[in-house]
């Protein structure tokens, strides 16, 4: 072959030389020689260095885009072995792979695995062992990119939901809408069409929920992710309330508080020996004498300064003990003067008067207040170590703080007539007042059995983590959707910590599911369908990419494997046709 080749090459260059026309000889000597050469290359093409197939593979995954599939296949040939793993039927050119430990065991010499598309679950990463893995992500899509909100949340509690929106290619103004039972309860426009949302609406009744949020430009429905929440009702602390005097500050308090059915009391002060006792949502009982076993049928105790000045020796160290062991919270309502003696955590609380008029409003702040709070401020508090505060005045002035006194707290105020804010029907604004310092100087809850689920986004047919933290049960707890059968969890205990516990569970289908056990207790968690919530998926999947990459340094350092593959016969061949074709064209010009 080579001998003819040459033959043939030296005959065509020498009848161009030879020829009696001149014109175009040059061309004609290399036209032949082209020709030649490229029949010689057509039967032995050369070969070139490719990536070795058997050393690397592609795996597409949902979102891949086309156009970096072609690229990768250019780069790394066409023999590059192609499967598919995800929701949809898999392309043509793709096999499907159900399960990546299939593909380990397949490719046992697999040391390169380039994954397009929006990659894979975290925990099924795992399967791939030492593989190395490049990840090859599509553009962010329109659409919810994170959102965060309490999962679980009381009664009277306000649900907040929070997050961002991604919309790289357009600029027009969006809105995002929060719809609870069929009906929207609160909306926010982005001008922009992308960015960080801020939504909230107070649930009215309790129970497992799905509210929803949308993203609407023009009308359109562009994204509606699912928002799922248990509202819970909680036993409200019962509250006792003491006053030296009849005062519409603490016959407000008792109104509101009884109308929001909290267990309270209130005794009031008509004169020396003489008191005036009224009892709501719950029975009556003697008030006279604050002892050991009237104190432990209440969980808050809201005096004001006098009343705590009044009370025998005996009766300051009974609610002493009650709330250094963390049975009683103290709310003392202040007035511009020093604390009394007998007031709990006194030492803590330097009640320091306040030079501007008394009578002029002054503007209140704390967390989630109503922008019109304003009071007037006799005095304020002097701030201290061990202070929280919790209501502040004009230039951060400290006006309501909490102290924590053994295992509960004592809380003072110096915000005199709130009864004011109900009268002018701001009942938001006085509700939303209380709450903070009652809040505040309820006792800590006893520890209890707690589930949590380890992951945010839990998805049907993946493992899910649960974990326990109280003391290994003797029987197993159960877990099951709300309509289906329950299994037993195996629960696995921690090394690190004897009150923890693990279990594993595998969703079956999307939907509400509940956890039995240790004792009453119960927990409910939400199990997402795959098509919600891709945004924040996407995230977490990325994240788990980059933890991967920085758990194996060496991956980005595999030496690479290649193979001489010929190059295609098509150029050389097509070579040979031009080269031909000008020799027979030049000679019928």
């Amino acid at each position: 072959m080579l001998a003819f080749c040459l033959l043939l090459g030296f005959g065509l260059i020498i009848m161009a030389w030879r020829r009696t026309r001149k014109r175009q000889r040059g061309a004609r000597v290399v036209a032949g020689a082209v020709a030649a050469a490229a029949l010689w290359l057509l039967a032995f093409p050369p070969l070139r260095p490719r990536p070795a197939a058997r050393a690397e593979a592609i795996l597409l995954t949902d979102g891949y885009q086309p156009d970096t599939l072609q690229q990768l296949l250019q780069r790394l040939g066409a023999n590059t072995p192609l499967w598919y793993h995800g929701s949809m039927p898999a392309p043509a050119q793709a096999r499907p792979l159900a399960s990546l430990l299939t593909l380990t065991e397949q490719r046992p010499a697999l040391r390169r695995l380039h994954v397009v598309g929006y990659g894979l679950p975290s925990a099924e990463l795992a399967a791939l062992g030492n593989v190395a893995v490049q990840a090859h992500a599509p553009p962010e899509p329109l659409g919810f990119r994170t959102a965060l909100w309490n999962q679980k949340i009381a009664l009277g509690e306000t649900f907040l939901v929070e997050g961002t929106v991604a919309s790289p290619k357009s600029s027009q103004p969006a809105w995002v809408y929060l719809s609870a039972a069929g009906t929207v309860r609160d909306s926010v426009r982005l001008p922009a069409g992308a960015g960080a949302f801020q939504l909230r609406y107070p649930p009215k009744t309790a129970g497992l929920a799905i509210y929803k949020l949308q993203l609407r430009r023009a009308g359109q429905m562009l994204a509606a992710e699912p928002l799922p929440v248990e509202v819970t009702t909680t036993q409200l602390p019962a509250v006792l309330l003491l006053t030296a005097t009849p005062a519409f500050e603490f016959k407000f308090l008792k109104n509101y508080l009884a109308e929001a059915q909290y267990p309270v009391a209130l005794r009031t002060t008509v004169s020396r020996g003489l008191v005036q006792t009224d009892f709501v949502n719950q029975p009556t009982q003697e008030l006279s004498r604050l002892m050991p076993a009237l104190l432990s049928q209440y969980k808050v105790l809201v005096a004001d300064a006098p009343t705590l000045g009044a009370l025998s020796a005996a009766e300051a160290q009974a609610v002493q003990k009650a709330i250094s062991a963390g049975r009683l919270g103290l709310l003392v309502l202040a007035e511009a003067a020093p604390l009394p003696r007998a007031t709990p955590g006194r030492t803590a609380f330097a009640i320091v008067p306040r030079a501007i008029a008394q009578t002029v409003p002054q503007v209140l702040t704390w967390p989630n207040a109503p922008p019109e709070a304003r009071a007037a401020l006799p005095a304020q508090l002097r701030p201290a170590v061990g202070l929280r505060s919790l209501v502040t005045g004009p230039g951060q002035a400290l006006v309501a703080a909490s102290h924590r006194l053994g295992l509960g707290f004592v809380v003072v105020s110096v915000v005199p007539e709130t009864f004011r804010w109900a009268l002018q029907g701001r009942a938001p604004l006085y509700a939303s007042f209380w709450n903070q310092l009652l809040t505040a100087a309820v006792p800590p809850a006893q520890p209890a059995a707690a589930w949590h689920t380890v992951s945010r986004w839990p998805r049907a047919a993946q493992p899910l983590t649960l974990h326990l933290a109280a003391t290994l049960p003797e029987s197993q707890p159960t877990v099951g959707s709300l309509t289906g059968p329950s299994v037993r969890l195996a629960l696995r205990q921690d090394t690190r910590l004897s009150e923890w516990s693990t279990a594993q569970f595998w969703p079956a289908a999307p939907g509400w599911h509940r956890v039995r056990g240790p004792g009453r207790t119960l927990h409910s968690f939400f199990v997402y369908p795959d098509s919600a919530w891709q945004g924040p998926e996407r995230q977490a999947r990325q994240q788990a990419f980059r933890a991967r990459a920085l758990a194996m340094p060496a991956a980005s350092a595999i030496s690479q494997e290649n193979v001489l593959e010929p190059w295609p016969a098509g150029w050389f061949f097509g070579l040979f046709l031009l080269a031909a074709g000008y020799l027979w064209l030049e000679e019928k010009l």
